[in-house]
């Protein structure tokens, strides 16, 4: 209860400090409109049947290259976190695709996946793909060797093995990425919206800009900052319904 507490105290204390400061020095609301002004434009937003739909074109590329990355990462990670000759052969090609800046590779997508849902949906995978993929290899390489001797000198099947000591090994990682990921899965869906989009909250904050219509701009903002927290807050959760018994599906983030 005093966490909660703090909590709304430091978030109430922000928007007082938002407020003051608007009022203090005469702020534009072109600029930063005060608070009750974008709190205004945010229920007017969740009003408004459009916004809905904008919603769920969002959440529909966010939600895509999240799964997306899920799957890829993870089985790439256990690839070549398990046989060393994949490591050596593939590991420089997903560095190389971590380290190249996503937003220049958005042109080459909409070149190839067009102006629709795919494109966004591969900005969404591709910025979500490596949290997965990290995370994934960490777990293949931190399953313990004295249990891999054990299922050994017990003549378990491959499969079973897998089931049984690699997988509960590695979903601890692999959930920790996903935290990640879904993060970064949101942002590159509301990128390629702000560079190619013709749908979509990315494409609305576009507009509600171009409009001037600050305070409503704002309010996206916010919507897309509570839809991000709704996930990153589903997929923690995930922790207390998969790996019950670690250490982590104690813990208490927020």
């Amino acid at each position: 209860m005093k966490k909660i507490a703090i909590q709304i105290a430091s978030v109430l204390t922000f928007f007082l400090l938002w407020k003051g400061y608007v009022s203090f020095f005469e702020v534009s609301p072109l600029v930063l409109p005060p608070p009750e002004a974008v709190v205004v434009a945010l229920f007017k937003l969740l009003g408004d049947r459009e916004t809905y739909y904008h919603l769920g074109i969002t959440l529909a590329e966010c939600l895509g290259g999240f799964a997306f990355a899920i799957v890829f990462g993870t089985v790439i990670g256990q690839a070549l976190g398990r046989v060393p000759l994949l490591d050596t052969i593939f590991k420089p090609f997903v560095i190389a695709l971590q380290v190249t800046p996503k937003v220049a590779l958005i042109p080459l997508f909409i070149l190839w996946f067009g102006f629709g849902l795919e494109s966004k949906i591969i900005v969404s995978a591709v910025l979500a793909f490596f949290p997965v993929f990290a995370n994934s290899y960490l777990g293949a390489k931190s399953v313990d060797r004295g249990l891999v001797e054990v299922f050994q000198v017990g003549q378990a099947q491959p499969l079973r093995r897998f089931r049984l000591l690699v997988i509960p090994a590695s979903l601890p990682f692999i959930l920790t990425g996903m935290e990640m990921a879904i993060v970064l899965a949101i942002i590159g869906a509301v990128v390629a919206e702000f560079v190619a989009g013709t749908r979509g909250l990315g494409y609305l904050a576009t507009i509600k800009l171009q409009e001037l219509e600050v305070d409503t701009l704002f309010g996206v903002v916010v919507l897309l900052a509570l839809i991000g927290f709704s996930l990153y807050f589903a997929v923690g959760s995930l922790r207390k319904v998969l790996i019950p018994w670690h250490e982590s599906a104690a813990r208490t983030d927020l």
